[in-house]
């Protein structure tokens, strides 16, 4: 739909976003700039000598129109989702649960045969998947990262491609309709939007669902989670503005929660229009995000806040390294990559960043930095005066079990407001 520009980027091609990647509203407000950032999970192996890194320009822009919040450039799939991506979301015990959840709440609120088939758009290593498997239905994910491989080995029927026609064509030859579809925290992730709904419209069948993940815009404004912006997430949706997506192709949000994962997202239930009855949670959210606001001045407040928890951060580390105190990271989500650049993170401020055991993260560089990411068994063998929790999202969670498991430092906790943690119980 829209016009774009296409700039060269080294190994693709990035797309200036000029209209807006919804409605093609040609005139898009500036929001915020978070400099350039590298990759979230471009990964360079430990002791590799520093090369050159690809870092792209990070420029949040709101569309007056119908008030998505998006990404200013397009960057390319293959450079920010290769094949030896290293995110898997079954090392993640809160998503496990999500997705467990996810699937118990299906069941209960549609009738499922053993016949039916539950998709998977971004599939990754199958997590999702495979509570419906366990279940009893028939599934397939799409996943173009060489996790797709990794989940076909473990008894996930997985296409290894990038979605688009003719997966979807293929898929719906092969398998035939399906029931549900799911996009979990991938919605966001992929161009051509209006393309990627079409395909999905192909997959399912005349009553079938389409069940959406996404990191909730609402959320984002008011924990100041700017560290969830990056090249990855192109869009940031409210119910507003997903619902005006959907409605342009016929489908109708007929049910969406506010649920925890990634610090807070939204799933929201979609099918072609009149299949389901609308729930009382479609108004009752949608009469929320009008009250708060999505305007320019809610953006306006959201960047000064911004500003000073980064300055705040800087105070706190600076007094924290003035003592002479060691200060590990803890958890290398994508998330943390763009906090780290943003803020100016580096070797000299955190002497490592820790992973759980099994983490494809481990033996490699923060990206744009030097940082090591190493095992979490370092907490525990050589611990530091502070462990800075970059999944801050879930501090409340890891607090006690990092406590429990012996260790005995302080905590910093950097957003929204950054704050050291000195006991917990």
């Amino acid at each position: 739909m829209a016009q774009q520009t296409k700039l060269a980027a080294g190994s693709g091609s990035s797309v200036v976003v000029d209209r807006c990647q919804v409605c093609d509203y040609p005139d898009l407000e500036p929001i915020m700039f978070l400099g350039y950032l590298p990759p979230v999970n471009q990964m360079r192996p430990i002791g590799a000598r520093p090369a050159e890194q690809p870092s792209y320009p990070a420029q949040v822009l709101l569309c007056p129109h119908c008030k998505l919040a998006q990404l200013g450039l397009i960057v390319d799939p293959k450079v920010l989702f290769p094949p030896e991506y290293p995110y898997t979301s079954g090392t993640t015990k809160i998503l496990r649960d999500n997705f467990a959840q996810l699937f118990e709440e299906a069941l209960g609120m549609f009738s499922l045969g053993p016949e039916s088939l539950i998709v998977d758009i971004g599939s990754n290593d199958g997590t999702l998947l495979s509570n419906f498997q366990k279940g009893g239905y028939r599934v397939h994910g799409i996943e173009p990262t060489d996790m797709g491989h990794l989940a076909h080995s473990r008894g996930i029927p997985t296409s290894v491609a990038y979605f688009g026609r003719e997966v979807a064509e293929k898929v719906r030859k092969q398998e035939g309709p399906a029931a549900i579809v799911t996009a979990t925290n991938v919605f966001a992730h992929i161009e051509n939007i209006h393309d990627i709904v079409l395909n999905i419209l192909l997959m399912l069948d005349e009553k079938g669902v389409f069940i959406s993940e996404s990191h909730y815009l609402m959320s984002l404004l008011e924990t100041v989670q700017y560290d969830t912006i990056y090249h990855e997430h192109l869009r940031y949706y409210s119910l507003h503005s997903l619902t005006r997506l959907l409605e342009m192709h016929g489908l109708e949000v007929f049910h969406a929660r506010p649920i925890p994962t990634h610090g807070g997202s939204i799933r929201v239930y979609a099918a072609r229009q009149g299949a389901h009855s609308i729930r009382p949670s479609v108004e009752e959210i949608l009469g929320k995000e009008v009250a708060t606001g999505t305007g320019t001045e809610v953006f306006a407040a959201f960047k000064r806040r911004v500003v000073q928890s980064k300055l705040g951060l800087y105070r706190l580390l600076a007094e924290v390294k003035e003592k002479g105190g060691r200060v590990y990271g803890v958890g290398a989500p994508s998330r943390a990559s763009t906090l780290v650049n943003y803020v100016g993170i580096d070797d000299g401020i955190l002497d490592c960043v820790l992973e759980i055991k099994g983490s494809y993260k481990i033996g490699k560089y923060m990206p744009g930095t030097v940082i090591p990411v190493e095992d979490e068994a370092r907490l525990f063998e050589d611990p530091p005066d502070y462990a800075m929790l970059l999944s801050w999202h879930i501090a409340d969670e890891l607090m006690p079990k990092l406590a429990k498991r012996g260790y005995q430092g302080g905590f910093i906790v950097p957003l929204p407001e950054p704050r050291i943690v000195r006991k917990t119980s």
